[in-house]
């Protein structure tokens, strides 16, 4: 991992402000004392972490095995003002994503329950929003159990969430309002609250700052800031977490002051995963350092149309960042003039019900009134995000003189749907996954960014735009002209709007081709197909487990590898071009060896290390090698190799793995393959016998 720029980490900070909207610490249900369990920053304040001497001693009779290593990957995870329950002063923190519909976060739950029963004194879990689009009831379900933190604390949160969890098939407004009934809440109350909206905000930011830490699949857990992708089974948590108690074991011994531990353990931390290593499943922003196309079409626009540098702007009117970031815009057309033009996109989010009909008026207001309309309208929606309704919406259009019979009617009509979807569809193409994401002359900048991370990206912009004009591009010319060099497709594009969310328990029928390099013998009763990418980390990562996986199951597995190299790895498709030339030269044999040797040298995978990588082999032609590497139907046949899974719609990263047709995703510890290889072999003990 690495630290992000220092911009995410200021936004980061100014994000936990708008996180800690839970109840009062002077709340009395909050207080341990009382038989609650602790808030979050109850437990991990200053005076919260200290350890009792008698607590230390429990910590040093333990036998937890090896503390972990000190570079250990760790994540800056913010805990304050989050409900949790567990340990009152915990030794290890669980922070975990989640969402109330997606089944893979309900399959952790268990876990998470034998976890806190086998560490009664030392761990708490810290619950965090992390609500996915493509489930219809995450956000409403989400702002419940807000509403129920606000009404009665961090007792009356887990009562709902525990019914949200039991009952993820019935999350209709009916159902929640019954499930706050059945946690002792007035249903009433509730409602109000809900339709007041005045929690959504809370469960957005969450969201928010899951997206600033890299995070967007769920669930995604973090122990003490270490990350665990995925519904992993019992055994991989308590590895970690028994790491972790062997550290706190240790720093006992040597007397070391325990206050704090958790703002210890994340001191100097990566304030966001690494930008090109996302969880498995994990939806990505597109590459700041790769320029998209974006084109401007006749949309909403300020600033002269011969400027230097353009911002597309993908939007959400009822989006608390898009607002928060409106100020800064405004500076940035103050300090740069006729130099800037800011253009703007729809990008409704589907959980915030009145993004879309407020797109649809300020779309209505450009239509009649043109530039000086729709941005009256734009800086109006977002002065006051509460007044987004029906009736808030017409109020706008009577004190702005506009025709609200035509408003009317056109909504009615559906007049500008298309326009905004086919935003919302450019935003899917670019990479735009969430709101505010801003192109500065095709170079992207994701979040409500602070002034000095615009002004940065726009003085580059000006100085690769004038540029251009002192070698002849007019003025008005220079984004055209920069779009010509630009992807029309994100390199870490979103999953499409079509696409499936990933189903447990599901059997990919996906056939094994006859001629992908494989090792293990062909009646092997268990076939597991990679799925990988030579300059993955990941996938380089999970090696030394593979080759323990093999050692322990030795000939009830197959091994099958399926390149599957990731459009923003540069070297990723010519590695994989390389690899199956040898494969064809030399067979497994030799393959495999390149395989080994490619891994090994992931930071030199140029086409002259290629083509080195693979003489060092002995008996392969590297002319041959080389003229594959020229030849662009080597990368065509690449590319179908990937069509089977993508039919299929499964949405996968890498490394991810068929075994035996059910999906595990990601660089997975040896309990995770173990306990999907001893089920696999026991579903085809019958066909055995």
């Amino acid at each position: 991992m690495k630290l992000s720029s220092w911009p995410a980490a200021v936004a980061l900070l100014t994000l936990l402000a708008a996180c800690s909207g839970g109840p009062s610490q002077a709340d009395p249900s909050d207080s341990p004392a009382s038989g609650g369990e602790a808030t979050a920053s109850g437990s991990h304040g200053a005076q919260g972490d200290s350890v009792g001497a008698g607590q230390v001693r429990d910590l040093m009779a333990g036998d937890y095995g090896e503390p972990p290593a000190e570079d250990v990957e760790r994540v800056a995870v913010p805990v304050d003002g989050a409900p949790v329950r567990g340990a009152s002063q915990p030794t290890v923190t669980l922070v975990v994503f989640s969402d109330f519909q997606c089944p893979f976060c309900g399959r952790l739950e268990p876990t998470l329950a034998r976890l806190r029963s086998a560490y009664p004194e030392d761990l708490a879990v810290v619950f965090r929003h992390l609500p996915l689009p493509f489930h219809e009831h995450a956000q409403e379900a989400a702002e419940l159990s807000e509403v129920a933190y606000d009404l009665g604390g961090n007792e009356a949160f887990w009562r709902v969430h525990g019914l949200l969890f039991q009952n993820q098939r019935d999350l209709e407004r009916e159902d929640l309002l019954r499930y706050a009934a059945a946690a002792g809440l007035d249903p009433n109350v509730v409602a109000q609250r809900l339709d007041a909206g005045s929690v959504s905000a809370r469960v957005d930011a969450s969201a928010r700052m899951a997206a600033l830490l890299g995070i967007s699949g769920t669930p995604s857990t973090f122990v003490n800031g270490r990350p665990i992708v995925g519904a992993q089974p019992y055994e991989a948590f308590d590895a970690v977490v028994r790491q972790e108690l062997a550290l706190a074991a240790r720093e006992a011994s040597q007397g070391l002051d325990r206050r704090g531990l958790y703002a210890r353990r994340i001191a100097g931390a990566a304030t966001r995963l690494e930008d090109d290593e996302p969880p498995a499943a994990a939806r990505r922003e597109p590459d700041p350092d790769v320029r998209m196309r974006v084109p401007i079409g006749n949309q909403p626009s300020r600033g002269p149309a011969d400027a230097l540098v353009t911002i597309v702007e993908f939007s959400d009117f009822q989006c608390p960042f898009c607002a928060h970031v409106e100020p800064t815009l405004q500076a940035l057309r103050e300090r740069y003039g006729d130099d800037l033009r800011i253009v703007w996109r729809n990008n409704p989010l589907p959980f915030h019900q009145n993004a879309r009909p407020a797109a649809v008026a300020a779309m209505e207001a450009y239509e009649q009134g043109g530039n000086d309309a729709f941005w009256h309208m734009h800086d109006a929606l977002f002065a006051d995000q509460t007044q987004l309704d029906q009736a808030g919406r017409e109020a706008l259009f009577r004190r702005t003189q506009l025709d609200l019979s035509k408003l009317r009617r056109n909504t009615q009509r559906h007049t500008h749907d298309a326009a905004i979807d086919e935003d919302i569809a450019l935003a899917a193409r670019v990479g735009a996954t969430g709101t505010p994401i801003f192109f500065i002359n095709g170079r992207s900048l994701r979040g409500a960014q602070p002034l000095p991370a615009f002004t940065a990206a726009v003085d580059a912009a000006l100085i690769e735009a004038r540029a251009a004009v002192q070698q002849g591009t007019p003025r008005a010319a220079v984004y055209e002209a920069l779009m010509q060099g630009a992807l029309a497709d994100a390199p870490t594009r979103a999953p499409r709007p079509d696409a499936r969310a990933p189903e447990p328990d599901r059997v990919y029928d996906i056939a094994v081709p006859s001629d992908a390099p494989s090792r293990g013998p062909a009646d092997a009763p268990v076939v597991i197909q990679q799925f990988s990418d030579f300059q993955c980390p990941f996938c380089s990562r999970v090696e030394p487990t593979l080759a323990h996986v093999r050692e322990v199951y030795g000939d009830r597995v197959r091994w099958v590898w399926r390149n599957y190299p990731l459009p923003f790895h540069e070297h990723a498709m010519p590695a994989a071009v390389a690899a199956m030339e040898v494969f064809r030269q030399g067979g497994a044999a030799k393959f495999w060896a390149y395989h080994d040797l490619l891994f090994a040298n992931q930071r030199d995978l140029s086409d002259e290390h290629l083509v080195q990588w693979a003489g060092q082999l002995g008996g392969i032609r590297t002319a041959a090698v080389r003229r594959a590497l020229g030849d662009s139907q080597a990368s065509t046949r690449i590319n179908a190799e990937m069509d089977p899974m993508r039919a299929a719609g499964a949405q996968i990263g890498t490394p991810s793995f068929l075994i035996n047709g059910h999906l595990l995703q990601g660089a997975q510890p040896f309990e995770a393959f173990q306990q999907a290889i001893d089920q696999a072999l026991q579903e085809s003990a019958p066909a055995r016998r």
